[in-house]
């Protein structure tokens, strides 16, 4: 079957090369009418980019790298899929691979996605390796990080679009306080974890301000799963618990939690108050319906497709941009108020 080129196109299409062309990569010059037009032809006809002709022609591959840490987790599942969908209608393909600062392969994904002529590379990590990482690689491929850093990001090389953590935190401990509660536990606290020391210390500084009493529970088993909240909760409600709300530090560690007050008979919200924060899909289901922060997934998506865009678009290596994303409470049914004096 003889191949389908830009110039068949273009003659069933009525129009010139150039025009095919526009409308592929879509150019704002070029009628939205005349744009589905030439699209319905290409599906029809079976006409399929050559994207590496195309990078070498115009030094573009409308192709944008992303990292994940994981794909098995919920919120990044999310993520990538909203990150798609954006590019997308911005007439981008995405490539995704996993990897994390500190594995052995991730310079070798790095390398791997600049080889392929990569326009951007944007890496979801909240580690605080990370930014040593695209520091390494902003000249080569403009580069956004999906994730806080507990430093002061206004003297780091790096872009980056994040929820704002701090104020989570802080959000969720005055929420908690205005339900009535006082002696509260934050539970999955991960060292060396951006987001999580920075949604930590927004919490620890607002239960300081109110005056309440706080619990710390580290998690010392390397991520925010289900099954490491399940052993913390464990391990937090088989003894007397003085406390009467659990902020959890995601809603993965929530569901763990979740699962450990069940197996053990203590009622939520009845005896424990529980809350999350990321607000994934599961958080909503019934029977779950767990109180929490969400990170406007989509907003957060949206927001880092247009600055990778701009930064594509501008070529500018020295100027460094940072955004923050406001998180919303989601207000559902692991949380009850309490009396002044502290009892249901």
């Amino acid at each position: 079957m003889q191949q389908v080129t830009i110039k068949d196109i273009a003659r069933l299409a009525g129009v010139s090369v150039t025009t095919v062309s526009r409308a592929l990569n879509h150019a704002p010059e070029i009628r939205a009418e005349t744009r589905e037009r030439i699209l319905k032809l290409c599906r029809e006809q079976g006409y399929r980019t050559n994207l590496l002709a195309r990078s070498l022609v115009s030094s573009r591959s409308n192709v944008l790298g992303l990292i994940l840490p994981s794909i098995s987790n919920p919120f990044y599942a999310a993520l990538a899929l909203n990150i798609e969908t954006f590019a997308r209608e911005r007439g981008y393909q995405v490539m995704l691979s996993t990897g994390r600062p500190g594995d052995d392969r991730i310079e070798t994904l790095f390398d791997f996605l600049i080889s392929q002529r990569v326009d951007a590379v944007l890496l979801a990590n909240a580690s605080d390796a990370a930014h040593v990482l695209l520091g390494r690689y902003h000249e080569t491929v403009p580069c956004v990080l999906l994730g806080s850093h507990a430093r002061d990001t206004s003297r780091l090389r790096i872009n980056a679009v994040s929820v704002d953590n701090y104020a989570g935190g802080h959000l969720a401990a005055e929420y908690l306080h205005r339900l009535g509660h006082r002696r509260v536990v934050y539970l999955g606290r991960r060292l060396g974890t951006a987001s999580h020391t920075l949604r930590y210390k927004g919490f620890r500084d607002a239960a300081r301000e109110l005056e309440m009493e706080l619990r710390t529970v580290e998690n010392t088993g390397g991520s925010s799963s289900v099954e490491n909240g399940r052993r913390m909760g464990l391990e937090l409600l088989s003894a007397p618990l003085p406390e009467t709300a659990v902020f959890a530090a995601s809603d993965a560690v929530a569901l763990g939690v979740l699962q450990a007050a069940d197996e053990l008979g203590v009622d939520v919200p009845g005896q424990l108050s529980l809350m999350g924060f990321d607000n994934i899909e599961y958080a909503g289901l019934p029977g779950i319906q767990l109180t929490t922060l969400s990170q406007n997934v989509p907003l957060l998506a949206r927001t880092a497709v247009r600055l990778t865009l701009e930064l594509i678009e501008s070529h500018e290596q020295e100027v460094y941009t940072r955004k923050l994303v406001t998180p919303t409470l989601i207000e559902r049914a692991t949380c009850r108020p309490l009396t002044p004096d502290g009892a249901g």
